[in-house]
């Protein structure tokens, strides 16, 4: 692994030695005091020297910075393989259409971006031309994580090899019709094209290292070989902001993922203006990596700085380089060469002399121009040693200027985030600029035409020459005509049925014993991939460790502390649990990787992500939403769920609204089951549809999320009849009545219907007995396994219902002739249960945890607010009363019995 600290020799290959009989002295010193009393007080010397010079102000290079020059010096630069001339021609009509894509769309009021891929053209031209694998050679091919706001470029280019065609570029941002583009790389929308949604700003990063994590977990345990994947991600120097591009560093250096590479875009400008006006942001990124133990190749200035670098005697340009902040540098890309000689060179007496022996043309070529980022040579050096660097993750920091031959009215302006079009004229300036053959006579009645060189042109052959050549198209999704995988033995989920006797077990226990069970399966055990956050043994999962394994690149380089245990911790390099430590953001990376690698590689694994409910979707919705738009499948679970389960941890912990939060999300199916064997059904279920063979229509794209909790209680025997299996994967389903439940109600009893979810559902039945033997009031209890899902089903039966469909909500079907009002209660908010109201053809009212959680008792909790057992029966009471089934003055006794 490269050393961060070391100064790299690259920086000093940029620097004049006026002396060499000094410098070797000085490096003969180091070598003798290496030698005779160590590298360590070398090492040590060094350091304090540099102390030295710090404090003295003499301007050297932090340990974690170079100067701010190129990585590869122009000596060392690799030949550019391949024809030059013919990749300017292909970057130029794709500069030309990514453009008039978007400017098209502006007379529809779309918008879009121009200046991004402007900026970052040559990033992406490169790569496509000599480095991205495809998915039709060996292998799963290259993982692209493609910048959000440069995919009208990466249109253009599927428009110019014949996957797209002038219909669908002028669709952009136009998909309700049909032959729609998507803003931004969205694979639920253009599932051929793209395979990871990356415009959530910081996802992308976060994601694209968890992805090549988990391409080594594949190989390592034996699933897949896809040691030849590189993952590239393309970013932007101001996306670098978000504390999720950056989260994960360390672990891309300490697992030596030398398979990920970061291209970040330094174009110095984010939305409004500079990223860092006052300072410089690729040294800040540049020692941040470093840091974090990755390898650094800066690609700052194009072929034209060359000379200025050989007239540099004294060092000075490298030192003002060094000094000028970065809105500094963008003021130079739009003055003149008077201006720049001035402010420039003219703060310097070597460098006002160095400024003599240039013209202004020079000038001016070198300052608004000539960046490394913009010159395929300087970018295939640097892309060719970051694949050829081993140890340890790239970052590739390119120089570029945002809005490149946009013009001047684009080219590092603050506000071109935001400029959504050219007029003619500064089109055809673009044109002479690009020398593209497109006449005056082709932009008719104002519209600027698209480019198209030919489908048999020598530009098009080429192009397509060179992607056949790394394996066909990209970026391109590819899904894999998978057999469906066996169903596992019904043994491991019929267990549940007969429930737990005397034995109190929490449901957050059934489902981490179901997933034990559901590992050993001969045939689909080996794809499951348990991921938890550094709770493993909060939620019972410690039996799992020495059987299934902790994966970690390296094994276990130690004896665990607890080895002379049954459970010890073990960790091994085809280790099937990813145990994250303390990161929801990373563990959630983790299962969107696992959960679409169907498509990525071909190979369905089955992710299992148990988390603190709190700590789910209320801190990492937006991956929630990210792992949709991959459309990936698999099971999150919600532990220790509840408002008002989990004691004593309060506030912060308590969690009353995550199946709100998951309802919004359409991927989503959400369910909170009371009972272990309601778990066995619905992960039966998620198996066959996510994994198994699909319904006629049925979408297969979706994942899971079940709540569990934490409480022992007594888990009882699945009921007996039709349809319960049915009910419960639907929604709701009779659990009991009064008479099934031997509470011998008059003939004439006043009748209520009570429906609960997850640990409610307990409350409900203590409130029945409560009812009957209390107050001679009847009730049924009906399990809600998923309020979301009977909502979504009615939804669907009112869709229909315009449509000039007769369709009937399940929810209603199947409290057809219950008798009397319905209450309905929950450990979440009343919202949680009300999404069904409306459909409920009986008096309907609901119960709830609303407002903040609180340290106490679950009794406590409950009573505060106002859903324990007796709550429920003044409730129910209460709303008897008001349709007179029952005295009112019961309902003002009953609030004084139990001291309400």
């Amino acid at each position: 692994m490269t050393d961060p600290n070391a100064i790299q020799p690259s920086a000093l290959d940029q620097l004049p030695d006026r002396d060499p009989e000094e410098t070797a002295e000085w490096q003969a010193s180091l070598d003798a005091v290496a030698q005779q009393a160590g590298p360590h007080r070398a090492a040590y010397l060094m350091r304090r020297t540099l102390e030295r010079a710090e404090a003295g102000g003499i301007a050297l290079p932090k340990l974690l910075e170079t100067d701010y020059v190129n990585t590869i010096p122009t000596s060392a630069e690799p030949g550019l393989p391949g024809d030059p001339e013919m990749e300017a021609r292909i970057t130029a009509w794709n500069r030309w259409n990514a453009a008039a894509m978007v400017t098209r769309g502006s007379k529809h009021g779309v918008g879009g971006h121009i200046a991004t891929f402007a900026s970052a053209a040559w990033l992406y031209e490169t790569g496509f031309n000599h480095f991205f694998k495809g998915k039709e050679g060996d292998g799963s091919g290259d993982q692209l994580y493609i910048q959000g706001h440069a995919s009208p470029g990466i249109y253009a280019r599927a428009f110019l090899d014949g996957r797209l065609t002038e219909a669908h570029l002028d669709n952009f941002r136009q998909e309700a019709g049909g032959n729609g583009l998507p803003s931004y790389p969205h694979p639920r929308r253009l599932p051929w094209l793209w395979e990871f949604p990356t415009v959530s700003m910081g996802l992308g990063p976060l994601s694209a290292i968890y992805q090549a994590r988990f391409n080594r977990y594949l190989t390592n345990r034996g699933i897949k070989d896809v040691s030849a994947s590189h993952v590239w991600a393309f970013l932007g120097d101001g996306e670098m902001d978000e504390p999720e591009s950056t989260a994960a560093l360390a672990l891309a250096s300490r697992e030596g993922l030398d398979n990920l590479t970061f291209v970040i875009n330094c174009n110095l400008q984010r939305l409004d203006g500079p990223v860092r006006a006052n300072f410089k942001i690729v040294q800040e990124l540049e020692a941040q990596f470093r840091g974090a133990g990755w390898n650094v190749v800066k690609t700052l200035w194009g072929s034209a700085w060359d000379e200025l670098f050989a007239l540099d005697t004294t060092g000075a340009l490298v030192r003002r380089l060094r000094e000028v902040p970065d809105a500094q540098v963008q003021t130079y890309q739009t003055r003149d060469a008077a201006y720049i000689r001035q402010d420039f060179f003219g703060t310097d007496p070597a460098l006002a002399e160095l400024a003599k022996l240039l013209s202004d043309d020079k000038i001016l070529e070198c300052f608004h121009l000539s960046r490394g980022g913009h010159e395929a040579r300087k970018v295939y050096a640097a892309y060719k040693a970051a694949v050829e660097h081993k140890g340890a993750p790239t970052v590739i920091l390119a120089q570029t200027v945002k809005g490149h031959t946009l013009g001047d009215g684009f080219a590092s302006k603050n506000a071109n985030h935001q400029m959504k079009k050219l007029t003619v004229d500064e089109f055809k300036t673009m044109r002479d600029l690009l020398e593209l053959p497109i006449s005056d006579s082709q932009f008719t009645d104002g519209v600027v035409p698209y480019g198209h060189p030919g489908a048999d042109s020598p530009e098009v052959r080429y192009l397509q020459e060179r992607r056949a050549a790394l394996g066909g198209p990209a970026p391109a999704r590819r899904t894999h005509a998978l057999a469906p995988l066996p169903a596992p033995a019904e043994k491991a989920f019929a267990s549940f049925d007969k429930g737990s006797g005397s034995q109190n077990v929490a449901t957050t226990m059934a489902f981490v014993r179901l997933v034990k069970d559901l590992v050993r399966d001969k045939e689909t055990g080996k794809r499951w991939v348990p991921i938890v956050p550094d709770e493993a043994r909060t939620f019972g999962m410690e039996s799992l460790f020495p059987s299934l394994g902790i994966y970690s690149p390296k094994g276990q380089t130690y004896e665990p502390v607890d080895r002379d245990q049954l459970m010890y911790y073990k960790e091994a390099k085809n280790g099937q649990i990813l145990n994250e430590g303390i990161t929801e953001a990373g563990s959630m990376a983790d299962f969107i990787a696992a959960s679409s690698s169907y498509a990525t590689h071909g190979e369905a694994m089955i992710p299992f992500y148990i988390f603190y409910s709190m700590f789910g979707w209320q801190r990492t919705a937006d991956q929630m939403w990210q792992l949709g738009d991959q459309l990936g499948r698999g099971f999150l679970v919600g532990a220790t769920a509840g408002r008002t389960t989990l004691t004593g941890e309060g506030l912060q912990h308590a969690d009353g609204h995550s199946p709100v939060i998951a309802a919004t999300n359409p991927a989503a199916l959400s369910y909170d089951p009371a009972f272990a064997y309601e778990i066995a059904v619905i992960v039966r279920e998620g198996l066959r549809r996510m994994y198994g063979e699909a319904k006629p229509g049925e979408d297969q794209n979706v994942f899971y999320y079940l709540t569990v909790y934490n409480e022992p209680l007594p888990q009882p025997a699945k009921p007996q009849g039709l349809g319960i299996d049915e009910g419960i994967v639907k929604g709701l389903y009779r659990f009991n009545t009064a008479e099934s439940a031997g509470l011998s109600p008059a003939a004439n009893a006043a009748r209520i219907q009570l429906l609960g979810s997850g640990t409610a559902i307990h409350w409900a039945l203590d409130a029945q007995k409560l009812l009957a033997e209390e107050w001679g009031v009847a009730a049924d209890v009906w399990s809600a396994t998923s309020w979301t899902e009977l909502r979504r089903d009615a939804m669907e039966a009112d869709a229909a219902l315009l449509r000039g469909e007769e369709r009937v909500p399940y929810v209603r079907q199947a409290l057809q002739g219950a008798e009397g009002p319905v209450l309905a209660v929950s450990d979440y908010m009343r919202q949680v249960p009300d999404q069904i109201a409306q459909w409920v053809e009986q008096d309907y009212s609901s119960l709830g945890a609303d407002g903040f959680g609180l340290s106490d008792t679950r009794d406590a909790a409950r009573r505060h607010f106002g859903v324990d057992a007796k709550s429920i029966v003044v409730a129910a009471l209460a709303q008897l009363a008001r349709r007179g089934e029952v005295k009112a003055t019961a309902v003002k006794e009953a609030r004084e019995k139990y001291g309400l």
